[in-house]
């Protein structure tokens, strides 16, 4: 579509360019306003047509809006009334994906001013009923958290809603929103907790790795640790198999230290909440996502006892052959954990040998992992296989396998000398980088034992003249200098030489060339006295001040002036002080501090986001708060009863698995003893765990697994409306207890099926069968029948307390509203129902439907009464709500309803007004205002509801119908389906389309309808001739000819659906 017409000429007329800064900007533009306009009136028209509900008017502010943008006018004011009209429009669409595309979009535009219009979208995507959408609104929440923090509080609650969602679609979403907005609140977590744990195995992959990771954090702060009393459970050989060389070093002598100091300790049993986790966790690694099986390992590394947690090496082996990428994520980790759990992967030793196709940054790594498992076992094939790495091409490699034989050195004191004897002979290699980095290892290895090795030393100080790395020159010299004693004869022939090259050294050479001065002039003045001097005199003037430095302080300890010389008596004890030997340690010691996976154990850095893992806690917080209640109704007497129950019951709509029997329980046992747990999960748990399974058993009686608070509390205020059943006749709501569960609690797997009864409890009670043990039937009870105890009037019914016992228990489930009644027997309903007059998006929090009532306006009787049904959704009252100066077509009124003077927030208020639409289908609009707002709102009638009823004989019916013939009289032809033959069906569809009254008719087949018009009064006949073969026929009767053609378009429409 072209642009209106009224921008063209003002396109013209502006000549190129627009107003400057200084000048007026005059009113060519219809939107802009005049000269005089203020400018916070400027867009106000615009803004009314984007607030009507009239489309036309819309796409005409649309255009002009466009018009404006084209020429270069600041039309940003309008961005929220535009947002809302694209956004709004959408977010209502039937499809789907079309509503969740409106969300991210509307989610993705990070403008401040349309943060409300964002959080009502969120809210009530929240409650959409496609899980598509509820998951697209959890992605949403961070994006709305980072545009505006002050909305935490209102996201939290819709995160705690998301959270009691039981579909795998959204858990994944939900939980990684939880952690972007609210990581610290784990009491969010404490119901949903077994859910989470049953659902993961359905999850999506990314889904998956968010829960892992989220769940490891929740255990670590509600269970203990596992391994506290490890000590008291060494017999345990499996553990002594898995535990690393220290752990079997201290063992011996710390058992007995240990047994006197935990006797009152007692012996630890495993949460049963905890033993879910890791027995739900523990199939998903064998997942093709490299992602989901790094999570499950890094939560058994921090969660699982010490004996279990060698299940995950055979899978992080695996990841092994996977993409670079992957491999160096993996490997980090493997090395961190290889120092605190070497034995798990000793058996995969040579899956780390390096080969020439690895990139750098994985040989050094699996290098690493090489030298965390090398002990005295294993250490010859280890050597072996680093002495072919060091004739690798990859220097970087070369230098990191030497550092490697330097740390086998220092920790296998067996092959020392075997190491240092092969790094000497690599002195003699060609390549320098290999000969520097042997040189600097050497010097580590010489700290240990230096009075035997002399000679090296001797050798290493040859080497002076070729070695041209800075690094090597440098160990070579500190060497040379801490153990001068050892080689009085070559270390001042050494510095003689270095003095010579002093000025073309490297500045890390010439301060290890001050220190060697320094320390022959204490120890052997009489022969380097002068090159002493000498080098401190070419120091005092060199380029860098580290080096000035360095020789103004030496010069003035070792040879002291006059005024000073305190520190110079103890020059000696400073210079040459005794050193510790340096420790090799891998540079992966300390990392699991950070939780492995994570970026910052990646970095070895805290990365933004980062949430620390906590420490386990001393005292083991309350278990209970995992329990989820089940309504006592729902609760079966009978274990048998229920087990038959279970099978045909159980659907998997929900996206759950449904029941998962627990990996280690067996069914025969459980079928003899009825309140014996028989789940004894292997070797696993202590002996001590079933003894108090019993305990738990009956504590799990009143544990559900996992209905949702809000939908109890929904099915409590429905029972209310019942009458209340003695427990145990509700035989066909039958929940799983969870005490076929392990331990107690462990079993939350199991699906309750409380869930399924509330979603759908009357489809569910067709299925139960009729004869009960519990409650014996007295007589089939159909639904028709309860019109026999049913008022006249349209308000909610609730059955009589005469009602019998065994006809609860049969209508348990159903909420006995005027929708179950048959229509035809009240006062007939309008088939529109409630219509939507403002929604909540464009109205601000301000939610109005409407409703046409039927009932006459008492006000005037030639209007028509229409219900306004408000609700604030809001979080601050809505004041002041009435209807505004109304622009009507001409002969339409409005009889306004009195003012509502406030709406609280979540309220909800309804008001009655009267409208006299003049015998036509045109639109009523008017304006509803608030304190502050004014919203453009329009009624459209549909012809059905321009009428009243009329009641007549079939005489008086036939001789006003003769008067209304000919132009008068719309006849239509149609094929009635057959499930609109019957005389209820065919009744209810023509009252429930138009608001007619029913004639008596003595012709089989015939039905007939009468009523008037409210305004003018005029007739409405209207005759439907259901023959049993061939079409019928619909003819309406009045004077009117434009209500009678709508009438019969409607009705015709009506009766062929």
């Amino acid at each position: 579509p072209t642009a209106p017409m009224s921008a063209a000429p003002a396109y013209g007329e502006d000549k190129g360019g627009s107003a400057g800064p200084g000048e007026p900007e005059y009113g060519h533009d219809p939107a802009s306003g005049g000269i005089f306009s203020s400018d916070y009136k400027r867009h106000d028209d615009l803004k009314e047509m984007l607030d009507t509900n009239k489309d036309s008017l819309k796409l005409e502010a649309m255009k002009r809006i466009v018009a404006m943008i084209a020429r270069g006018k600041n039309a940003s004011d309008l961005f929220p009334a535009v947002v809302k009209n694209v956004a709004c429009k959408n977010i209502e669409d039937p499809n789907q994906l079309i509503r969740a595309s409106a969300l991210r979009v509307l989610s993705s535009i990070r403008v401040p001013i349309i943060v409300p219009i964002m959080m009502l979208a969120i809210k009530e995507a929240a409650s959409d009923m496609s899980p598509y959408v509820r998951k697209t609104a959890a992605h949403a929440i961070p994006k709305l958290y980072s545009l505006d923090s002050d909305q935490k509080d209102q996201l939290i609650e819709v995160i705690e809603k998301l959270l009691a969602d039981k579909t795998t679609l959204v858990a994944g979403s939900v939980v990684m929103a939880f952690e972007e907005v609210c990581p610290e609140r784990i009491d969010l977590i404490h119901k949903n907790y077994r859910k989470l744990c049953n659902l993961l195995i359905d999850v999506e992959e990314w889904g998956q790795v968010v829960i892992i990771s989220m769940l490891t954090r929740y255990a670590r702060t509600q269970f203990l640790s596992p391994t506290q009393n490890e000590s008291l459970l060494e017999e345990n050989p499996e553990k002594a198999f898995y535990g690393s060389e220290e752990d079997e070093a201290k063992g011996a002598g710390s058992e007995e230290a240990a047994a006197s100091t935990l006797p009152a300790r007692k012996p630890y049993v495993m949460d049963p909440d905890h033993r879910l986790l890791l027995r739900n966790t523990k199939p998903l690694l064998q997942s093709r996502s490299a992602a989901v099986v790094m999570a499950v390992a890094q939560l058994y590394f921090h969660l699982a006892p010490k004996a279990e947690v060698g299940v995950i090496a055979k899978a992080l082996v695996r990841l092994l052959r996977s993409h670079s990428e992957v491999q160096y994520v993996v490997l980090q980790n493997v090395a961190t954990m290889s120092i605190k759990r070497r034995g798990m992967f000793e058996p995969y030793l040579k899956s780390f040998y390096i080969r020439s196709t690895d990139p750098t940054q994985i040989k050094i790594l699996k290098l690493e992992v090489l030298t965390n498992l090398a002990n005295e076992t294993n250490i010859p094939t280890v050597l072996r296989e680093f002495q072919t790495y060091i004739r690798s091409m990859d220097k970087d490699f070369v230098a990191a396998t030497i550092q490697a034989i330097g740390r086998c050195a220092t920790n296998i004191g067996r092959v020392r000398d075997t190491c240092l004897n092969g790094l000497v002979q690599l002195l003699s290699n060609r390549d320098e980088l290999v000969v520097a980095e042997s040189v600097v290892v050497i010097k580590k290895l010489l700290q240990m034992q230096p009075a035997q090795h002399g000679e090296i030393i001797k050798h290493l100080a040859k080497l002076t003249d070729n070695i041209q790395v800075p690094m090597a020159r440098a160990s070579i010299l500190w060497l040379i200098g801490e153990y001068c004693e050892h080689v009085p004869r070559i270390a001042p022939d050494v510095l003689r030489k270095m003095a010579k090259s002093f000025t073309a050294e490297e500045d890390i050479v010439k301060l290890q060339i001050i220190n060697l001065a320094a320390k022959l002039y204490l120890t052997n003045s009489k022969q380097t006295k002068l090159l002493t001097q000498y080098v401190l005199s070419l120091a005092k003037y060199d380029q860098n001040y580290d080096i000035r430095d360095r020789a103004r302080f030496t010069r003035q300890l070792i040879v002291p002036s006059e005024q000073g010389g305190a520190l110079s008596r103890h020059a000696k004890k400073l210079f040459l002080a005794p050193k510790p030997a340096p420790v090799l340690e891998s540079s992966f010691k300390d990392r699991d501090h950070f939780q492995l996976g994570s970026l910052s154990h990646l970095l070895n850095a805290k990365a933004t986001g980062y949430q620390e893992l906590p420490d386990w806690p001393e005292e083991a917080p309350d278990p209970s708060v995992r329990n989820v209640e089940v309504p006592e109704w729902t609760k079966c007497s009978n274990r048998e009863k229920r087990k038959e129950k279970e099978k045909p019951f159980y659907s998997d709509s929900e996206g759950e698995s449904g029941p998962t029997e627990s990996a280690d329980s067996d069914p025969e046992s459980e079928s003899e003893s009825g309140s014996k747990s028989s789940s004894d999960s292997g070797s696993e748990e202590s002996s001590s765990e079933s003894d108090n399974e019993d305990e738990d058993e009956d504590e799990e009686k009143g544990r559900g697994s996992e209905s949702e608070q809000s939908e109890e509390e929904g099915e409590k205020r429905k029972t209310k409306k019942r009458k209340k059943v003695p427990e145990g006749q509700g035989e066909g709501s039958s929940s799983d207890e969870g005490s076929d569960s392990s331990s107690g609690s462990s079993e939350s797997e199991v699906t309750s099926e409380s869930e399924e009864e509330q979603v759908e409890p009357a489809a569910r009670r067709r299925k139960t069968p009729p004869s009960s043990k519990s409650a014996p039937a007295a007589k089939e009870i159909s639904l028709l029948d309860l019109e026999d105890f049913t008022a006249p009037s349209v308000q909610p019914v609730s059955p009589p307390t005469v009602v019998s016992s065994s006809l609860a228990a049969d209508l348990e489930g159903l909420t006995l509203t005027d929708s179950a009644l048959v229509p035809s027997l009240l006062s007939p309903v309008s088939s529109v129902g409630r219509q939507e007059l403002l929604h909540r998006v464009a109205g601000e929090g301000l939610a109005v439907d409407y409703a046409f009532s039927r009932q006459p306006f008492s006000g005037d009787p030639h209007m028509v009464s229409v219900h306004i049904y408000f609700s604030n959704n809001s979080d601050n009252p809505i004041k002041g709500l009435r209807v505004g100066t109304p622009k009507l077509p001409a002969g339409i009124s409005i009889q306004e309803f009195p003012e509502i003077e406030s709406l609280a927030p979540g309220e909800s208020a309804t008001a009655v007004m009267g409208i006299n639409f003049c015998d036509s289908t045109q639109a009523a609009n008017f304006q509803l205002c608030t304190q502050n707002r004014q919203f453009y709102v329009s009624i459209q009638p549909p012809v059905g509801e321009l009428m009243a009823p009329v009641f007549m004989s079939e005489n008086e019916f036939k001789k006003e119908q003769g008067k209304l013939m000919g132009m008068n009289e719309i006849t239509e032809k149609l094929t009635l389906p057959d499930s609109c033959r019957s005389d209820h069906v065919v009744v209810q569809k023509v009252t429930a389309t138009a608001n007619l009254g029913r004639v008596p008719c003595g012709t089989a087949n015939e039905y007939r309808f009468a009523g008037r018009t409210l305004t003018s009064g005029s007739l409405v006949l209207l005759t439907l001739d259901a023959r049993p073969a061939g079409a019928a026929q619909l003819t309406v009767n009045s004077e009117k000819m434009v209500i009678g053609t709508m009438l019969v378009k409607d009705v015709t429409q009506a009766l062929t659906q």
